[in-house]
């Protein structure tokens, strides 16, 4: 019997890490939308990241008894980020109020430095998804 917990924690951390990277790149995409279908400008949005806890109650029993309740990560929420908007003057611009244009709250800097996290984790799943799938095999092989 193989112990598949190790590589489900990694399938869950790139699970995760793609869906951050698919915000990241929505972000940097809206940097500059001034009319959302909400109104307003854009707001950049937040992955919420917590220790997955969907398991069944015979899965946890089943954890506790052989010692590995490892359940991988798993994203809580995506929310948006209350932080102050940008105000440019801009009188041309058709969403201007008294010449100031309400720009969204995306800072392309930080999202690059999340989007390099975001990447670097999941090159660090992959890595170890395949790790533990070259011990299985290693393992079905000494067998031979």
């Amino acid at each position: 019997m193989f112990d598949t917990s190790s590589m489900n924690i990694a399938a869950s951390g790139l699970n995760a890490n793609q869906l951050w990277l698919n915000v990241i790149s929505n972000n940097i995409a809206n940097a500059n939308t001034t009319r959302t279908p909400q109104g307003g400008p854009y707001r950049r949005e937040i992955v919420n990241f917590a220790p997955a806890t969907g398991q069944s109650s015979f899965q946890t029993a089943l954890g506790q008894a052989i010692g590995t309740n490892d359940a991988g990560v798993q994203v809580t929420s995506i929310t948006q980020d209350t932080s102050p908007l940008k105000s440019v003057y801009d009188p041309t611009n058709p969403d201007a109020v008294n010449g100031y244009v309400q720009m969204p709250n995306v800072d392309i800097s930080t999202e690059m430095v999340d989007m390099i996290t975001a990447s670097r984790a999941y090159e660090a799943n992959s890595t170890a998804f395949d790790a533990a799938k070259q011990m299985d095999l290693d393992a079905l092989n000494i067998g031979k």
